[in-house]
């Protein structure tokens, strides 16, 4: 797989996606915004400003104001590969934002998803 591809990808393109996913599940819209604003320190303005701006993941992980600390404690599976041994640092931010919406849409509590 081309990590060029989806590193220019807009996060805007795949929200809707993770959104879809919660809902689906009977989680809400405004989880999954929790989710990305705990794991990047963006503020829900900075977020819907990088949304309308259709920025590339790669871009987003990088100008996000504050990676949390506590990314590191995700663990497990996606897409076939354990996130914690995927060694380009912008796949890992990436599939730590997939793991977190799995997480999500498999009822873990908040509490558990933001590693409280």
């Amino acid at each position: 797989m081309n990590n060029q591809r989806i590193y220019a990808m807009s996060v805007a393109s795949v929200y809707p996606l993770y959104i879809a996913k919660a809902e689906k599940k009977g989680r809400t819209k405004a989880e999954v915004d929790e989710i990305i604003r705990w794991l990047t320190g963006y503020s829900q303005e900075e977020f819907e400003a990088e949304l309308e701006n259709q920025t590339g993941f790669e871009a987003f992980f990088l100008k996000a104001p504050k990676l949390n600390p506590s990314r590191s404690l995700i663990k497990g599976l996606i897409c076939g590969i354990r996130v914690e041994e995927i060694e380009e640092p912008t796949m890992r931010e990436i599939r730590y934002l997939d793991k977190l919406i799995d997480e999500l849409a498999k009822g873990k509590t908040m509490e558990k998803i933001l590693r409280k």
